[in-house]
Protein backbone atom coordinates (compact mmCIF):
# COMPACT_ATOMS: atom_id res chain seq x y z
CA UNK A 1 0.00 0.00 0.00
CA UNK A 2 1.44 3.77 -1.01
CA UNK A 3 2.10 6.57 1.18
CA UNK A 4 -0.61 9.07 1.16
CA UNK A 5 -1.09 12.53 2.40
CA UNK A 6 -3.70 12.03 4.91
CA UNK A 7 -1.12 9.39 6.76
CA UNK A 8 1.50 12.20 6.86
CA UNK A 9 -0.89 15.00 7.61
CA UNK A 10 -2.41 12.48 10.88
CA UNK A 11 1.24 11.68 11.71
CA UNK A 12 2.41 15.29 11.72
CA UNK A 13 -0.93 16.24 13.95
CA UNK A 14 -0.26 13.40 16.17
CA UNK A 15 3.25 14.10 16.64
CA UNK A 16 2.41 17.85 17.80
CA UNK A 17 -0.06 16.59 20.28
CA UNK A 18 2.11 14.25 21.50
CA UNK A 19 5.13 16.84 21.91
CA UNK A 20 2.37 19.86 23.29
CA UNK A 21 0.66 17.31 25.29
CA UNK A 22 3.22 16.18 27.08
CA UNK A 23 4.22 19.35 28.07
CA UNK A 24 1.28 20.27 28.97
CA UNK A 25 1.04 16.87 31.79
CA UNK A 26 4.12 18.13 33.18
CA UNK A 27 4.55 18.56 36.97
CA UNK A 28 0.86 17.37 37.37
CA UNK A 29 2.46 15.04 39.46
CA UNK A 30 5.24 14.70 41.78
CA UNK A 31 6.11 11.31 41.67
CA UNK A 32 6.08 11.52 37.73
CA UNK A 33 10.43 12.32 36.16
CA UNK A 34 10.21 15.64 34.57
CA UNK A 35 9.42 16.00 30.90
CA UNK A 36 12.54 16.80 29.31
CA UNK A 37 14.23 16.38 25.61
CA UNK A 38 14.10 12.45 25.61
CA UNK A 39 10.12 12.48 26.49
CA UNK A 40 9.39 14.95 23.88
CA UNK A 41 11.32 13.37 21.38
CA UNK A 42 9.65 9.82 22.01
CA UNK A 43 6.15 11.45 21.83
CA UNK A 44 7.39 13.05 18.39
CA UNK A 45 8.46 10.09 17.07
CA UNK A 46 5.39 8.27 18.38
CA UNK A 47 3.60 10.32 16.23
CA UNK A 48 5.58 10.27 13.44
CA UNK A 49 5.69 6.55 13.40
CA UNK A 50 2.37 6.93 11.84
CA UNK A 51 2.87 7.65 8.38
CA UNK A 52 3.65 4.11 7.73
CA UNK A 53 0.59 2.83 9.54
CA UNK A 54 -1.05 1.64 6.08
CA UNK A 55 2.84 0.78 4.58
CA UNK A 56 3.99 -1.46 7.27
CA UNK A 57 1.25 -1.81 10.02
CA UNK A 58 2.74 -4.29 11.95
CA UNK A 59 6.22 -2.84 12.04
CA UNK A 60 4.53 0.35 13.25
CA UNK A 61 2.29 -1.10 15.73
CA UNK A 62 5.50 -2.82 17.35
CA UNK A 63 7.49 0.39 16.99
CA UNK A 64 4.99 2.25 18.80
CA UNK A 65 4.38 -0.09 21.55
CA UNK A 66 8.22 -0.08 22.08
CA UNK A 67 8.21 4.19 22.47
CA UNK A 68 5.42 3.68 24.19
CA UNK A 69 6.40 1.71 26.79
CA UNK A 70 9.75 3.51 26.72
CA UNK A 71 8.09 6.71 27.58
CA UNK A 72 6.28 5.01 30.74
CA UNK A 73 8.86 3.19 32.03
CA UNK A 74 11.10 6.06 32.14
CA UNK A 75 8.59 7.50 34.40
CA UNK A 76 7.56 10.20 32.07
CA UNK A 77 3.96 11.35 32.91
CA UNK A 78 0.56 9.65 31.00
CA UNK A 79 0.11 11.83 28.31
CA UNK A 80 -1.50 12.42 24.79
CA UNK A 81 1.51 9.82 23.13
CA UNK A 82 -1.06 6.93 23.97
CA UNK A 83 -3.07 8.09 21.40
CA UNK A 84 -0.63 7.86 18.84
CA UNK A 85 -0.30 3.99 19.87
CA UNK A 86 -4.26 3.52 20.16
CA UNK A 87 -4.06 4.83 16.32
CA UNK A 88 -1.25 2.43 15.20
CA UNK A 89 -3.25 -0.92 16.83
CA UNK A 90 -6.55 0.00 15.36
CA UNK A 91 -4.49 0.43 11.67
CA UNK A 92 -2.68 -2.62 12.24
CA UNK A 93 -6.35 -4.53 12.92
CA UNK A 94 -7.76 -2.80 9.96
CA UNK A 95 -5.62 -3.11 7.27
CA UNK A 96 -3.86 -6.70 8.49
CA UNK A 97 -5.62 -9.86 8.84
CA UNK A 98 -6.08 -11.38 11.92
CA UNK A 99 -3.36 -14.22 11.15
CA UNK A 100 -0.62 -11.37 11.44
CA UNK A 101 -2.55 -8.40 13.63
CA UNK A 102 -3.78 -10.72 16.63
CA UNK A 103 0.13 -11.38 17.11
CA UNK A 104 0.88 -8.07 16.36
CA UNK A 105 -1.70 -6.67 18.60
CA UNK A 106 -0.57 -9.45 21.38
CA UNK A 107 3.02 -8.62 21.09
CA UNK A 108 1.80 -4.65 21.80
CA UNK A 109 -0.41 -5.35 24.17
CA UNK A 110 2.88 -7.42 26.31
CA UNK A 111 5.32 -4.95 25.81
CA UNK A 112 3.04 -1.60 26.76
CA UNK A 113 2.11 -4.01 30.16
CA UNK A 114 5.69 -3.48 31.13
CA UNK A 115 5.56 -0.26 32.69
CA UNK A 116 2.56 -1.38 35.06
CA UNK A 117 5.70 -3.61 36.42
CA UNK A 118 8.31 -0.36 36.77
CA UNK A 119 6.64 3.01 36.53
CA UNK A 120 5.90 3.55 40.67
CA UNK A 121 3.18 6.01 39.19
CA UNK A 122 1.42 3.09 37.91
CA UNK A 123 -1.25 1.17 39.35
CA UNK A 124 0.50 -1.97 40.83
CA UNK A 125 -0.65 -5.58 39.31
CA UNK A 126 -3.52 -6.78 38.05
CA UNK A 127 -5.25 -3.65 38.61
CA UNK A 128 -3.71 -2.24 36.54
CA UNK A 129 -3.36 -4.16 33.52
CA UNK A 130 -7.16 -3.36 33.12
CA UNK A 131 -6.87 0.24 32.46
CA UNK A 132 -3.13 -0.99 30.49
CA UNK A 133 -5.06 -3.29 28.27
CA UNK A 134 -7.77 -1.29 26.90
CA UNK A 135 -5.46 1.09 24.89
CA UNK A 136 -5.04 -1.84 23.04
CA UNK A 137 -7.69 -4.12 23.56
CA UNK A 138 -10.53 -1.24 22.12
CA UNK A 139 -9.28 -0.12 19.23
CA UNK A 140 -8.38 -3.71 18.26
CA UNK A 141 -11.82 -4.76 18.63
CA UNK A 142 -12.88 -1.60 16.46
CA UNK A 143 -10.11 -2.35 13.65
CA UNK A 144 -11.73 -5.76 13.22
CA UNK A 145 -14.87 -4.64 13.56
CA UNK A 146 -14.45 -1.76 10.64
CA UNK A 147 -12.44 -4.31 8.84
CA UNK A 148 -15.25 -7.21 8.61
CA UNK A 149 -18.05 -4.32 7.75
CA UNK A 150 -16.04 -3.36 4.80
CA UNK A 151 -15.31 -6.29 3.77
CA UNK A 152 -18.74 -7.18 3.70
CA UNK A 153 -19.80 -3.85 1.88
CA UNK A 154 -17.29 -5.29 -0.64
CA UNK A 155 -18.68 -8.84 -0.83
CA UNK A 156 -21.71 -7.57 -1.43
CA UNK A 157 -20.75 -5.28 -3.94
CA UNK A 158 -18.82 -7.82 -5.80
CA UNK A 159 -21.74 -10.08 -5.60
CA UNK A 160 -24.02 -7.18 -6.96
CA UNK A 161 -21.59 -6.41 -9.91
CA UNK A 162 -21.26 -10.45 -10.67
CA UNK A 163 -25.29 -10.80 -10.73
CA UNK A 164 -25.32 -7.69 -13.10
CA UNK A 165 -23.04 -9.21 -15.45
CA UNK A 166 -24.75 -12.85 -15.61
CA UNK A 167 -27.54 -10.98 -15.95
CA UNK A 168 -26.23 -9.40 -19.17
CA UNK A 169 -24.87 -12.11 -20.32
CA UNK A 170 -27.94 -14.34 -19.91
CA UNK A 171 -30.19 -11.53 -21.72
CA UNK A 172 -27.49 -11.32 -24.64
CA UNK A 173 -27.54 -15.34 -24.98
CA UNK A 174 -30.92 -15.11 -25.60
CA UNK A 175 -31.34 -12.39 -27.29
CA UNK A 176 -28.73 -14.00 -30.42
CA UNK A 177 -30.87 -17.61 -29.54
CA UNK A 178 -33.66 -16.03 -30.82
CA UNK A 179 -32.49 -13.91 -33.01
CA UNK A 180 -29.59 -16.22 -35.34
CA UNK A 181 -32.32 -19.14 -34.24
CA UNK A 182 -34.88 -17.21 -36.01
CA UNK A 183 -32.82 -16.22 -38.90
CA UNK A 184 -31.00 -19.95 -39.61
CA UNK A 185 -34.25 -22.14 -39.76
CA UNK A 186 -35.42 -19.39 -42.43
CA UNK A 187 -32.25 -19.85 -44.25
CA UNK A 188 -32.29 -23.89 -43.93
CA UNK A 189 -35.92 -23.79 -45.53
CA UNK A 190 -34.72 -21.31 -48.31
CA UNK A 191 -31.48 -23.28 -48.79
CA UNK A 192 -33.66 -26.44 -49.52
CA UNK A 193 -35.86 -24.58 -51.81
CA UNK A 194 -32.96 -23.52 -53.52
CA UNK A 195 -31.00 -26.53 -54.26
CA UNK A 196 -34.23 -28.34 -55.15
CA UNK A 197 -35.09 -26.33 -57.96
CA UNK A 198 -31.64 -24.75 -59.19
CA UNK A 199 -31.34 -27.02 -61.85
CA UNK A 200 -35.42 -27.29 -62.90
CA UNK A 201 -36.44 -23.59 -62.25
CA UNK A 202 -33.12 -21.18 -61.72
CA UNK A 203 -35.29 -18.31 -61.91
CA UNK A 204 -36.84 -19.52 -58.60
CA UNK A 205 -34.25 -20.31 -56.90
CA UNK A 206 -33.04 -16.91 -57.50
CA UNK A 207 -35.51 -15.49 -55.60
CA UNK A 208 -34.59 -18.32 -52.86
CA UNK A 209 -31.02 -17.21 -52.50
CA UNK A 210 -32.04 -13.66 -52.21
CA UNK A 211 -34.47 -14.36 -49.51
CA UNK A 212 -30.81 -15.82 -48.00
CA UNK A 213 -29.24 -13.20 -48.13
CA UNK A 214 -31.59 -10.72 -47.05
CA UNK A 215 -32.55 -12.98 -44.28
CA UNK A 216 -28.50 -13.40 -43.47
CA UNK A 217 -27.97 -9.71 -43.25
CA UNK A 218 -30.95 -8.40 -41.65
CA UNK A 219 -29.76 -11.29 -38.77
CA UNK A 220 -26.48 -9.85 -38.80
CA UNK A 221 -27.22 -6.33 -38.59
CA UNK A 222 -29.71 -6.86 -34.94
CA UNK A 223 -26.54 -9.21 -33.90
CA UNK A 224 -24.31 -6.02 -34.20
CA UNK A 225 -26.97 -3.49 -32.78
CA UNK A 226 -27.11 -5.76 -29.77
CA UNK A 227 -23.91 -5.76 -29.62
CA UNK A 228 -23.25 -2.57 -29.78
CA UNK A 229 -26.01 -1.38 -27.29
CA UNK A 230 -25.23 -3.52 -24.49
CA UNK A 231 -22.69 -1.76 -22.90
CA UNK A 232 -23.97 1.84 -23.59
CA UNK A 233 -26.74 4.04 -21.62
CA UNK A 234 -29.28 4.20 -24.10
CA UNK A 235 -29.63 1.10 -26.44
CA UNK A 236 -30.05 0.96 -30.17
CA UNK A 237 -33.25 0.28 -31.87
CA UNK A 238 -34.58 -3.00 -31.03
CA UNK A 239 -37.63 -5.02 -32.55
CA UNK A 240 -41.41 -4.59 -31.27
CA UNK A 241 -44.63 -5.79 -32.07
CA UNK A 242 -44.66 -2.88 -34.67
CA UNK A 243 -42.50 -5.35 -37.04
CA UNK A 244 -44.46 -8.26 -36.97
CA UNK A 245 -45.52 -8.01 -40.48
CA UNK A 246 -41.87 -7.93 -41.48
CA UNK A 247 -41.18 -11.07 -39.75
CA UNK A 248 -44.61 -12.46 -41.61
CA UNK A 249 -42.87 -11.27 -44.85
CA UNK A 250 -39.44 -13.14 -43.43
CA UNK A 251 -41.05 -16.05 -42.60
CA UNK A 252 -43.03 -16.47 -46.34
CA UNK A 253 -40.12 -16.01 -47.87
CA UNK A 254 -38.75 -19.15 -45.93
CA UNK A 255 -42.15 -20.66 -47.20
CA UNK A 256 -44.47 -20.41 -44.20
CA UNK A 257 -47.93 -18.71 -44.62
CA UNK A 258 -48.19 -16.75 -41.39
CA UNK A 259 -51.89 -15.75 -40.64
CA UNK A 260 -51.27 -12.07 -38.78
CA UNK A 261 -54.25 -10.90 -37.06
CA UNK A 262 -52.62 -7.95 -35.35
CA UNK A 263 -54.33 -4.98 -33.57
CA UNK A 264 -52.39 -1.25 -34.11
CA UNK A 265 -50.24 -0.88 -31.26
CA UNK A 266 -51.00 1.51 -28.64
CA UNK A 267 -49.16 4.19 -26.63
CA UNK A 268 -48.40 3.27 -22.67
CA UNK A 269 -46.68 -0.06 -24.14
CA UNK A 270 -43.11 -0.31 -22.49
CA UNK A 271 -40.35 -0.87 -24.53
CA UNK A 272 -39.54 -4.31 -22.42
CA UNK A 273 -43.36 -5.98 -23.05
CA UNK A 274 -42.88 -4.59 -26.60
CA UNK A 275 -39.77 -6.78 -27.32
CA UNK A 276 -40.85 -9.81 -25.43
CA UNK A 277 -44.11 -9.74 -27.20
CA UNK A 278 -42.31 -9.55 -30.59
CA UNK A 279 -39.63 -12.34 -29.37
CA UNK A 280 -42.34 -14.26 -28.32
CA UNK A 281 -43.92 -14.08 -31.67
CA UNK A 282 -40.38 -14.88 -33.19
CA UNK A 283 -39.36 -17.85 -31.33
CA UNK A 284 -43.14 -19.52 -31.88
CA UNK A 285 -42.81 -19.14 -35.96
CA UNK A 286 -39.39 -20.42 -35.55
CA UNK A 287 -40.24 -23.50 -34.11
CA UNK A 288 -43.60 -23.85 -36.59
CA UNK A 289 -41.10 -23.79 -39.31
CA UNK A 290 -38.75 -26.02 -37.64
CA UNK A 291 -41.30 -28.35 -36.52
CA UNK A 292 -44.04 -28.09 -38.39
CA UNK A 293 -44.54 -30.24 -41.43
CA UNK A 294 -47.73 -27.87 -42.62
CA UNK A 295 -45.62 -24.61 -42.61
CA UNK A 296 -48.62 -22.54 -41.98
CA UNK A 297 -48.98 -20.47 -38.35
CA UNK A 298 -51.48 -17.85 -36.81
CA UNK A 299 -50.99 -15.29 -35.40
CA UNK A 300 -53.03 -13.30 -32.72
CA UNK A 301 -52.29 -9.81 -30.83
CA UNK A 302 -54.93 -8.24 -28.81
CA UNK A 303 -54.00 -5.00 -26.83
CA UNK A 304 -56.32 -5.12 -23.43
CA UNK A 305 -56.49 -2.43 -20.66
CA UNK A 306 -53.10 -3.61 -18.81
CA UNK A 307 -51.59 -6.61 -21.01
CA UNK A 308 -50.79 -7.41 -24.68
CA UNK A 309 -52.63 -11.01 -25.17
CA UNK A 310 -50.84 -12.54 -27.64
CA UNK A 311 -52.11 -16.20 -29.04
CA UNK A 312 -49.57 -18.45 -31.86
CA UNK A 313 -50.95 -20.86 -32.94
CA UNK A 314 -49.78 -24.14 -36.11
CA UNK A 315 -50.75 -27.23 -36.69
CA UNK A 316 -48.65 -30.24 -34.89
CA UNK A 317 -46.89 -33.37 -36.26
CA UNK A 318 -43.84 -33.03 -33.37
CA UNK A 319 -44.18 -30.41 -31.01
CA UNK A 320 -40.28 -28.53 -30.12
CA UNK A 321 -38.17 -30.75 -28.01
CA UNK A 322 -37.99 -30.29 -24.29
CA UNK A 323 -34.35 -29.92 -24.55
CA UNK A 324 -33.96 -26.42 -26.60
CA UNK A 325 -33.82 -22.70 -25.52
CA UNK A 326 -36.99 -21.09 -26.83
CA UNK A 327 -39.68 -22.39 -24.98
CA UNK A 328 -37.81 -21.74 -21.29
CA UNK A 329 -36.67 -19.04 -22.57
CA UNK A 330 -40.04 -17.55 -23.80
CA UNK A 331 -41.59 -18.74 -20.08
CA UNK A 332 -38.71 -16.74 -18.83
CA UNK A 333 -39.19 -13.43 -20.90
CA UNK A 334 -42.58 -13.41 -20.24
CA UNK A 335 -42.68 -14.15 -16.02
CA UNK A 336 -39.67 -11.67 -15.52
CA UNK A 337 -42.07 -8.91 -16.95
CA UNK A 338 -45.28 -10.16 -14.30
CA UNK A 339 -46.91 -12.03 -17.08
CA UNK A 340 -48.33 -15.24 -17.92
CA UNK A 341 -47.41 -17.93 -20.40
CA UNK A 342 -48.18 -21.59 -21.42
CA UNK A 343 -47.07 -23.37 -24.71
CA UNK A 344 -48.56 -27.26 -25.46
CA UNK A 345 -51.08 -29.01 -27.92
CA UNK A 346 -54.13 -27.75 -28.13
CA UNK A 347 -57.03 -29.37 -30.12
CA UNK A 348 -54.37 -30.30 -32.69
CA UNK A 349 -52.28 -27.43 -32.65
CA UNK A 350 -49.36 -26.69 -30.68
CA UNK A 351 -50.38 -23.18 -29.10
CA UNK A 352 -48.24 -20.63 -27.47
CA UNK A 353 -50.29 -17.89 -25.41
CA UNK A 354 -48.83 -14.87 -23.44
CA UNK A 355 -50.37 -12.18 -21.71
CA UNK A 356 -47.96 -9.92 -21.02
CA UNK A 357 -48.66 -6.51 -18.49
CA UNK A 358 -48.09 -3.44 -21.11
CA UNK A 359 -46.17 -1.33 -18.33
CA UNK A 360 -43.61 -4.42 -18.27
CA UNK A 361 -42.80 -4.66 -15.04
CA UNK A 362 -43.25 -7.64 -11.96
Amino acid sequence: MKLRITDVLLALLLAAIGVFGSLGADGVSTLDRPVDGLALGLAGANGVLLVLRRVVPVVTVVASAVVTSAYLVLGYPYGPILVSLLVAVYSVARYVRLRWSLPAGGAALVILLVHVFTNPVALPGLVGLVPGSAWVVVPFAVGVSVRQYREGVERARAEAVRRRVDAERLRLAREVHDVVGHGLAAIKMQAEVALHLIDVKPAQAEVALTAISRTAADALDEVRAMVRSSGEAERAPVPGLARLADLRDRMSDAGMRVDLDAEPVPGGLSPAADLAGYRVVQESLTNALRHSLAKRASVRVRFDVDVVIIDVRNPVERAPGPDGMGIPGMRERVTALGGDFSAGPDNGSFRVHARIPREGVS
